[in-house]
């Protein structure tokens, strides 16, 4: 098994290295990919220093059997081809494909199958943000057809990339300094701020963001349902949150939904508001996350699986249930998925 990174330098591509070495991840031979700015960078892997080469049209890609790409939808573009031609997939972690028809979009906690079906050799990874819902809306679907989907999402600075983490932590420190803040990766100062913009608008009011959510939803979980997105930018490093309302066909009962939930594959359930209550706990800070009674960006970051809590009843709604997630950015929704599509292809003898 011959794997290559494309994109290996950026946030994404580093946590490619990270979680296929923690995987034990079955490959024989890495081969990593950049751009002139990051061709000659070395990495290790497994004990085995990695030298990145630069991404150029080609037959680089001979010999290998899978591509993890995260370098930008452009470069996925301009690259599929050579990347493709000679039979390797192409796991793209970019938006390129994601609603292109002869492109399947999978989380594989939702529709591992649709990666067998893939005519131009490209499986698109999802947006982060969709890719951490629908893995909570499934074992709810389960129980009753999901007909809507509200949200708001609260999005760290991990999801413009390694560049924007990195002017987070900037800012910061320049405010603490009274110094004017380095404002580069986002329209406006992130630190001590939430900015209620991710991604460009679109002729609707709503940003390509939550556009995104509205059409992947629908293909990834084969539904009609709608989901309408408010995706806001939160100055937390990394692991985004959510606050998720759907309103089902069948009602369904706290209990059955935290089980569902608690049962499913990659989700974690955080549910006990009673440890906490209604007043402030000065030691809820000092407790380990699986004491906790709600899961927090200050402890799902660097874990796996999406963690969710707060579930209950939608007040507003007979038929709607509310609850809160939250996961890290650049793993589950990003470098953690697409791996997991790869070992799902090689499971079932799908590679070429």
């Amino acid at each position: 098994m011959k794997v290559a990174i494309v994109g290996a330098s950026g946030a994404v591509g580093q946590e490619f290295l990270r979680v296929l070495e923690e995987r034990n991840f079955p490959l024989d031979e890495l081969v990593l990919f950049g751009s002139e700015r990051s061709a000659g960078k070395k990495y290790t892997f497994r004990g085995k220093e990695h030298e990145v080469q630069l991404l150029k049209h080609g037959d680089d890609f001979k010999g290998i059997d899978i591509a993890f790409t995260s370098a930008g939808a452009g470069v996925s573009k301009e690259y599929a081809e050579d990347i493709t031609k000679f039979g390797a997939v192409m796991i793209d972690n970019s938006s390129a494909f994601r609603m292109d028809n002869d492109v399947p979009l999978v989380v594989p906690e939702c529709n591992a199958e649709d990666a067998l079906v893939r005519p131009r050799g490209i499986i698109a990874n999802p947006n982060c943000t969709t890719i951490m819902m629908v893995v909570c809306l499934k074992p709810i679907e389960r129980l009753s057809h999901i007909n809507r989907i509200h949200i708001a999402s609260y999005q760290s600075a991990s999801g413009a990339g390694a560049a924007a983490m990195a002017e987070l932590q900037q800012q910061y420190k320049q405010l603490a300094n009274d110094e004017e803040p380095t404002v580069n990766k986002f329209a406006y100062q992130l630190a001590y701020n939430v900015i209620p913009q991710i991604d460009v608008f679109t002729d609707n009011g709503y940003t390509k963001e939550e556009m995104k959510m509205f059409n992947e939803t629908k293909k990834i979980m084969h539904t009609d349902a709608r989901c309408s997105a408010m995706c806001v930018r939160i100055s937390s490093l990394r692991a985004h949150s959510e606050a998720v309302w759907v309103e089902t066909d069948e009602p369904i009962s706290v209990e059955a939904a935290q089980e569902a939930l608690a049962a499913a594959e990659g989700v974690t359930l955080i549910d006990d508001p009673k440890k906490v209550g209604n007043k402030a706990n000065a030691d809820a800070t000092k407790e380990t996350m699986e004491n906790l009674p709600y899961p927090m960006p200050l402890f799902t970051g660097g874990k796996d699986d999406v963690y969710v809590g707060r579930v209950r009843k939608d007040l507003s709604c007979d038929n709607g249930l509310t609850f809160w997630l939250s996961g890290d950015q650049i793993r589950k929704g990003a470098a953690l998925n697409a791996v997991q599509i790869a070992e799902y292809l090689i499971k079932v003898g799908n590679v070429k």
